[in-house]
Formats: C-alpha cells, structure tokens, sequence
C-alpha cells in the first residue's frame, strides 16, 4: 500500500484527547516510516492550529506507528516535482509547522519509538521536550544524500551543542537515545515496555501546573533564547509581573503561606 493510497482510507495523523485535556497526535502512516509528505505535513497543521483554538487542551504529545518515527520529508514526492518555487513552498510549509509547535501556549512532547532522520530528527528537536525508547536512534542524514538538512539544523542547533550538532550534520551519522539525551535532544530515555510510563510521568508534572502559568512561561522561554541577556531580563521580569497578578499564582503563593495545597482547578 503506498501512501497516497492510505491517504484515502486513513488519516495521516490520529487525535487522541483525554480527560485532563492531553493531546496525543499519532502520526500514522508507518508504511512510509511516517514521512513528512505535503499531506502529513498539512493533517500535522490542521492539528496544532485546533490545539492553539481549544481552551482546554493542556499538554500535546506527537507519538508515531511503526518502526520510525518519522524518517523526514518524502523524497520520492519532493523529487516528482524538481521545481524551485515548489521546493520553497513545501520547506516554508514544514517551517510554520514547526514554529507552531513553539508557538502552542502547552507544552509539546515528542514520544519517539523508533528512528527519526533529517526532518523526522528536526521535529523531535522542535519539540519542547522528548521521551525516547532506548532502542530509537537520531540522524540529520540528508548529507548522505547531498542535501545539507539546513533546516534541521535550527532547532538542533538550539537543543545540542555546536560541535556535536555540527559532526551530526556533516557525518550523517546515527547516535543512540542515551547519546541523544546526553547531547541534549531527548530529556528521557526508557526501555520499549517503560515508554508510555515516562512520557506520562511528564505530562503528569505539567497538568498539574496552571495552564496560565505554563503558557506565560513557554512563550517568554523561548523569547529569551533569542535575546541578549540584558532584553531577556527586562521581558523576563515583566512576564513574572503578569505572571503574579494571574488568579492561580495568587491562589498557589497563598497555599505556600498557608502550608496547604493549591486549590487549582482539576
């Protein structure tokens, strides 16, 4: 079955949401190791735009079937149509979704199963946080093929350290989970059976938080990363002023006073 044909039976991507608000988005499409074609590319969108509008969601987890977790964009699509303007268009397309990812007022969470390369590697790394199986592994490999994984490199640059970032980018080569997590990329690693485990231990921590708070933080996090230390602070600390006249910091302080527990809304 090849992935235009599933794209008529199936959708690219399954919506999972439950009680506390978590999203799980599984990419589905394990028989083209989850390639980030123009169709998964655009299910993905749709997705994290309904996520950006729902009030109530409160942590996202991407998740995938099969063997990869997402092994980049779709080559054999990209080379049917050797075109400039298309070429710019579909990595302007991946471009806003990975920004939207960074953009969402909860966190996102990559659970990664199984391989990830060149965009496949750029999403885990676009995501807030991550939680691999000890037997995934991580690649920025489109060198092997000529093609620089330009792209990647921005949010791998912005997760792993320069030179380690730069030998991944240059050799093609694939490193483990474990290397992963020490380089930065992923925060956890668990064997295959303990994944959902981990990941849950994660968006446990985070659903018990104020969404306000975490929105507020999210969004100033990643500001700052791009500013000189001295702008960073100035936002930094007009972001903590909102975040202080928010009712839940109030109601949390308050608790701390008191020495009793938060009487947040579940």
């Amino acid at each position: 079955m090849n992935d235009r044909i599933a794209t008529d039976l199936t959708p690219f991507v399954r919506r999972d949401v439950d009680a506390r608000g978590l999203v799980t988005l599984t990419l589905d499409r394990p028989q083209s190791f989850n390639a980030l074609s123009e169709g998964m590319l655009a299910a993905l969108q749709a997705e994290l735009d309904a996520v950006a509008a729902d009030e109530s969601a409160r942590a996202v987890v991407i998740a995938a079937t099969g063997k990869a977790f997402c092994a980049g964009h779709d080559l054999k699509e990209m080379r049917a149509t050797p075109s400039l303007p298309y070429y710019e268009a579909l990595f302007a397309q991946c471009a806003r979704m990975m920004m939207t990812i960074q953009r969402l007022p909860v966190p996102v969470i990559a659970r990664v199963q199984g391989i990830a390369t060149a965009a496949g590697c750029q999403l885990v790394a676009a995501c807030d946080l991550a939680v691999a199986a000890d037997s995934a592994r991580f690649a920025v490999s489109g060198v092997n093929l000529g093609l620089f994984c330009s792209s990647p490199s921005v949010p791998l640059t912005r997760n792993v350290a320069r030179k380690p970032a730069f030998e991944m980018l240059v050799t093609g080569e694939f490193i483990s989970a474990d290397e992963a997590r020490a380089r930065g990329l992923v925060n956890r690693v668990a064997s295959m059976e303990a994944l959902d485990g981990a990941v849950e231990s994660l968006v446990a921590a985070i659903v018990a938080k104020p969404r306000s708070a975490i929105a507020l933080g999210k969004a100033l996090f990643y500001r700052q990363i791009e500013s000189r230390a001295e702008a960073a602070y100035e936002d930094a600390a007009r972001t903590m002023a909102c975040n202080m006249m928010e009712a839940d910091t109030l109601e949390g302080v308050q608790a701390f006073i008191d020495k009793r527990k938060p009487a947040w809304p579940s």
